[in-house]
């Protein structure tokens, strides 16, 4: 059967209604996201929220329950193979071969993709040089440092040029330049019009996405552009400075329209309904009548405030959080 062709129009992930369980657990919710050609998308939502199952069926590991999913133009579930041919997949924990040098692991990761002598050495060279890999050709992966390994996996994961590349929280276990640079190479490899899906625990690294969606208990709790998502928080944000954090947090716990408290140092990030009037002032007087002096004032979203208020457990019954 002939395949069929793919579409274009500018999609490299199109996701309807996608839902998949394993027996009686809904892992992934009815899941509809559209992710754009050469962009940088990321999945941000704490474990058990259905990251991981969403990628696996995007990338055709995965058989979806119901819905559908089309990638790069190609049903997964017809065109499996099509898809497969043109996809890179970095998984979370480092699956390369421990007992084999870094050019042993590309040379046989280009054998699986059948890319051919003359390319396959073309191709080992190339990513040698850009992931900074050839001083430590002759070494066996087991003596890697965790940069240098996750290094090595995004370097078999391109070798074959993917058109698309997914990563499964591939900056969990490496240190923070580590992750920088892992970041400078995703940037470098989006120029030239690779897409990639990216799933995270950093607000960091969530930020540098182009577009970003919030996943919790399966379902899409809030989707778009980083800095959107900040500015179209439905809560308010209310910055506390004060020496007694405790006895502060202890205050403002009374107050029911407080949605949840985070810590940041000496400071809270308090967040407010909506339709409070003057909530940086009912907070300040708050703390004034309980004896506790604080600098108050209202403050811009971080991205923690918007994944907080999205995860939020009850949020759809006004149930109160304290992170």
């Amino acid at each position: 059967m002939a395949e069929s062709a793919p579409d274009t129009n500018g999609l490299a992930v199109e996701a309807r209604d996608l839902t998949r369980r394993f027996g009686s657990v809904l892992a992934v919710d009815h899941v509809s996201l559209d992710i754009e050609r050469a962009h940088i998308y990321g999945f941000l939502g704490p474990n058990g929220s259905g990251k991981s199952t969403t990628i696996r069926m995007f990338c055709g590991l995965l058989r979806p329950t119901s819905g559908t999913v089309r990638v790069l133009g190609r049903d997964i579930t017809r065109e499996p193979e099509a898809v497969r041919s043109k996809v890179g997949y970095m998984t979370q924990k480092f699956s390369l071969w421990d007992d084999l040098t870094v050019l042993e692991n590309l040379r046989f990761i280009a054998s699986i993709y059948t890319l051919g002598k003359r390319k396959a050495q073309q191709r080992i060279d190339a990513v040698l040089e850009e992931f900074k890999l050839r001083p430590l050709a002759g070494r066996l992966a087991a003596q890697m440092s965790g940069g240098q390994r996750q290094r090595l996996a995004l370097a078999a994961a391109t070798l074959h040029e993917p058109e698309m590349l997914m990563l499964d929280e591939p900056t969990s276990a490496v240190d923070p330049q580590s992750r920088r640079d892992f970041w400078e190479s995703l940037f470098a490899l989006v120029a030239r019009g690779t897409t990639i899906l990216v799933s995270t625990h950093y607000m960091d690294e969530a930020e540098r996405c182009h577009r970003l969606a919030i996943l919790d208990q399966g379902r899409v709790v809030a989707e778009g552009e980083p800095e959107r998502l900040m500015d179209e928080l439905p809560l308010q944000v209310i910055e506390v400075q004060a020496k007694d954090v405790d006895g502060a947090r202890r205050e403002l716990h009374t107050l029911p329209e407080v949605r949840s408290l985070a810590q940041l140092g000496l400071r809270l990030h308090v967040l407010i309904d909506q339709d409070v009037p003057d909530a940086a002032g009912r907070v300040r007087d708050t703390l004034a009548r309980a004896g506790i002096a604080a600098e108050v004032e209202a403050t811009r979203a971080n991205l923690e405030d918007v994944f907080v208020a999205a995860t939020l457990p009850g949020r759809q019954s006004g149930e109160r959080s304290d992170a």
